[in-house]
């Protein structure tokens, strides 16, 4: 039996009563579990089941390399922000993207603190969150954007040059990655109703760029709906 403190990136019916959880933990970084009869119908804990929860998992490991399973689990953290429409768009669409690029992250203390984070800020209806906090990852990975004197920043080499290589890296919006690649406080940043749209189109571009295999989250045209 092993403890475990992770969120929940995605899960799959299996079965009639099954699932199947994808969580980034603490300890162990990305691990997918076996929970055993969840969608039971007198099981109420299927209501824990919700992108980005917060929950403390009792793990077993069988004698097989098979999957480990999940004997019992709670939530750590009660948030208000699912009965939120924007903070669950935001949840559900950084839940999705999260799943996607961490499958290969073993433990990273500094990711796991980062998603803490994020959860609080949004939790306190920053609705710009995802934003930055899509760009501490890329710091954390090592692949942020080098700060420079140029006033563009080239998305494909990460570097600021005299000379615009893309049109959602104009001045304007190379500036805004500048000031949020270097400010101590990166929250506390106002960006604007009309900026956010295209600021997360640029974010976009860059992570084509620099994950490997990376795909566009399905949840986009939907948190993009939201703040239209």
């Amino acid at each position: 039996m092993n403890s475990q403190n992770g969120f929940l990136l995605s899960f799959l019916k299996y079965g009639e009563n099954d699932a199947v959880l994808h969580c980034f933990t603490e300890e162990d970084g990305f691990q997918s579990y076996f929970l055993k009869g969840i969608y039971a119908k007198k099981n109420k804990k299927k209501a824990f089941l919700l992108p980005l929860n917060q929950l403390a998992f009792a793990v077993h490991f069988g004698k097989s390399s098979g999957m480990p399973s999940v004997s019992r689990f709670e939530m750590l953290k009660i948030r208000d922000l699912y009965t939120d429409i924007k903070a669950n768009t935001v949840v559900f669409f950084i839940a999705d993207f999260l799943n996607q690029i961490l499958r290969n992250e073993n433990k990273n203390p500094k990711i796991f603190t980062s998603i803490e984070e994020f959860m609080d800020e949004l939790d306190d209806h920053n609705y710009q969150s995802h934003l930055i906090f899509l760009i501490k990852i890329l710091k954390i990975q090592g692949v942020a954007p080098l700060l420079g004197e140029g006033k563009y920043l080239d998305p494909e080499t990460g570097t600021f040059t005299g000379m615009m290589t893309h049109h959602f890296f104009d001045e304007e919006y190379s500036a805004l990655w500048k000031t949020v690649i270097s400010s101590p406080q990166p929250y506390q940043i106002k960006i604007t109703q009309e900026k956010r749209r295209n600021f997360l189109d640029s974010i976009l571009v860059y992570y084509h760029y620099h994950i490997s295999d990376f795909k566009t989250p399905a949840s986009l045209e939907i948190i993009q709906q939201i703040f239209e």
